[in-house]
């Protein structure tokens, strides 16, 4: 297992950032490595994320020193997205397959967490995100069926996309944990335009389903000193409460949102006018 620190930045020192500095600290750029999990601590919000990619061997979820507990959720709560080929997580002795994109969400207490491929040659890609929980709930598997799917946007402004929400209060219960993932229709490329922040929430982003030649302009800053990275597939980005979250992209792609807060109200949103940004 690897662990990445990230602490938080100040606004105001991040209007000063060079493109290197501002990757250093906002951009996660290996997520998924063969046989490895490996796992980002950001300072905001206390949120790990991460990637598992069991090969022939099954991995195990450990506590490192960064997590100041003898097991990993002792005092968290835990969502697991599936992006590559089959796969399963067995929780306390308990076995949950997941296909892409399928779900699991393990609550507080949970003490032995495993991941396995159901096949090496087309390994499981388990998107991780933990947060600290204060509360147990039961772990359940969240197939994109059972996903809440909206399907907001438009043509005509190159953002029409489809969302699945899994972690979310009208589907599963959690402590502070939101999850799920967006896919950007053929055709267009934005995502969260308009744009908005939550000052009372943090968000990752993990970009996916792009082309290895394609990439992302995620925006990010305050609005009225917005900065950009450009983002591969299959990397994330940490986004602090106080800056802007949007995205286009040279050809559609998915992304995976995950928030974490002082609620879990997925509307709880602070709008700014295209006008506005500068």
């Amino acid at each position: 297992m690897q662990i990445d620190v990230r602490h938080a930045s100040h606004p105001e020192a991040v209007r000063n950032f060079d493109t290197e500095t501002l990757r250093r600290h906002f951009l996660v750029e290996t997520i998924f490595e063969g046989g490895e999990i490996r796992l980002t601590y950001s300072h905001y919000d206390r949120m790990v994320i991460g990637g598992a990619t069991p090969l022939g061997a099954g991995l195990t979820l450990t506590a490192p020193t960064a997590i100041g507990q003898e097991t990993f959720l002792a005092e968290r709560e835990l969502g697991a997205l599936n992006i590559g080929g089959a796969g399963r997580i067995i929780v306390d002795g308990t076995s949950y397959d997941l296909a892409k994109y399928d779900c699991l969400y393990a609550g507080k207490g949970a003490k032995d967490i495993r991941f396995e491929s159901a096949d090496a040659a087309n390994p499981a890609k388990f998107y991780l995100v933990s947060t600290p929980a204060h509360q147990t709930h039961p772990t359940v598997l969240l197939t994109r069926e059972k996903a809440r799917h909206l399907t907001p946007g438009e043509a005509a402004t190159a953002n029409k996309r489809s969302i699945y929400q899994f972690i979310h209060p009208e589907v599963c219960q959690s402590c502070q944990l939101t999850l799920g993932f967006t896919m950007i229709e053929p055709g267009s490329v934005w995502n969260t335009m308009p744009a908005h922040t939550h000052d009372r929430r943090m968000e990752a982003y993990l970009y996916f389903d792009l082309e290895a030649e394609q990439r992302v302009f995620h925006f990010m800053g305050e609005p009225q000193q917005t900065r950009h990275m450009l983002v591969a597939n299959e990397q994330a980005v940490i986004s602090p409460p106080w800056s802007i979250h949007s995205g286009a992209g040279t050809k559609n792609y998915s992304f995976i949102w995950a928030m974490a807060g002082d609620n879990k109200s997925f509307t709880d949103m602070d709008h700014i006018a295209i006008a506005d940004l500068r």
